[in-house]
């Protein structure tokens, strides 16, 4: 009869072992996408910029906007009847910049959430060739919207989005944010590490283009109308109609300064982390179990066979330590290929592996707990 010792053995092995199936991508990883300032002037982007009392982090994204030349010929800010001054903001770069339109989506239809409506009320007056969705904590880099373009297009992809470099971080969010970032890595794959399956594909809604074409034949940000993790939930449903969809690496093209305390990412960034709305039920359940036994478990069980807290047959307890090994060496590794993520990675970063239980654990009350509201945006 098999021991508790030899099952966790058996169960950590074949986490190593669709841990390594899942990072093999990044051998062929490409590298991020430059911004091109002088853009293709042979197609039009339309921006849409989703906001709610936005007024704090608004500005360096309007300005960086602003900074954008050909192909960009409307950004669309749609707003959900913020009472802080976003709307002063963007009437404000309006005065100096045409291009700027503002529009309200109210009142939220039952059904939808309300960044996606926003987004979904932007996409029907929108009049580009492509459509590129943009958060309001965003400071588009110059050169972003002509970079995207010619991203899609050198990929011939129908829709991608881009993850960003992360910058203003406390010291106790460089400590957790990249493992809770890790686990979106081990679920999914790197950015730019070609192309997936559709049940496992990433995106970001921060910087997210689209072909206008594409999604007026398949029904706008309709199929996500309901869901906290949008992003995802909409790549994967055009993915798995068809349509060519990507995820590449979009540090050099903007940065994002998402959150201000750690207290405050763990609540909003912690609600959509575990893809509940975006992933079929027995996946979930897989990949809960995965992250508790690949990220979770090595430090603690390494210090536990060292110190001699655990003990069992010596053939079994070197196999249990060698496969944690493995594990922690896969998470040092990982820090490497995070640090271009971040502006000024600091110790902290580097001492982010000491926080995975806690981000497993945030993975793990996220798919528990259905978020009610996501920034002041109702649960439909």
């Amino acid at each position: 009869m098999i021991g508790w010792l030899e099952a966790i053995v058996v169960a950590q092995a074949t986490a190593l072992a669709l841990l390594l199936v899942r990072l093999q991508g990044g051998r062929r990883r490409l590298p991020p996408v430059p911004p091109i300032r002088d853009g293709e002037a042979d197609t039009t982007v339309s921006v849409l910029v989703p906001t709610l009392n936005e007024g704090r982090r608004v500005g360096p994204c309007l300005a960086g906007l602003h900074q954008q030349g050909a192909p960009l010929t409307e950004v669309i800010i749609i707003d959900s009847g913020s009472t802080d001054d976003t709307r002063a903001q963007v009437e404000a770069i309006r005065a100096v910049d045409d291009r700027f339109r503002l529009i309200d989506d109210r009142p939220l239809p039952d059904g939808w959430v309300g960044k996606v409506w926003a987004l979904e009320c932007g996409r029907r007056v929108a009049t580009g060739e492509w459509l590129l969705g943009i958060d309001a904590d965003t400071e588009p880099g110059p050169g972003l919207v002509g970079g995207v373009i010619a991203a899609a297009r050198a990929r011939e992809l129908d829709m991608v989005s881009f993850s960003p470099r992360f910058a203003g971080m406390t010291r106790a969010e460089q400590w957790v944010q990249p493992a809770i970032l890790t686990t979106l890595v081990y679920r999914t794959g790197a950015a730019g590490a070609g192309r997936v399956h559709p049940d496992r594909l990433l995106a970001n809604g921060q910087c997210f283009l689209s072909r206008a074409s594409v999604l007026a034949q398949g029904g706008g940000y309709a199929p996500a109308r309901a869901s906290f993790s949008d992003d995802v939930t909409l790549a994967r449903d055009y993915a798995a109609r068809g349509w060519r969809v990507g995820f590449l690496d979009g540090s050099r093209l903007y940065l994002v300064r998402a959150y201000e305390s750690l207290g405050q990412m763990w609540r909003e960034w912690g609600r959509s982390i575990d893809l509940r709305d975006s992933t079929r039920p027995i996946w979930l359940a897989v990949d809960s179990v995965f992250l508790v036994l690949a990220q979770a478990l090595p430090f603690p069980l390494l210090i536990a066979l060292a110190s001699g807290v655990v003990r069992g047959a010596p053939n079994v307890v070197d196999a249990l330590f060698a496969i944690n090994a493995a594990f922690v060496l896969i998470r040092v590794l990982m820090l490497g290929a995070l640090a271009g993520s971040y502006e000024r990675p600091g110790v902290a970063f580097w001492l982010s592996p000491l926080a995975d239980i806690a981000a497993v654990f945030r993975v793990l009350l996220s798919t528990a707990r259905r978020p009610r509201a996501w920034r002041g945006r109702s649960d439909p």
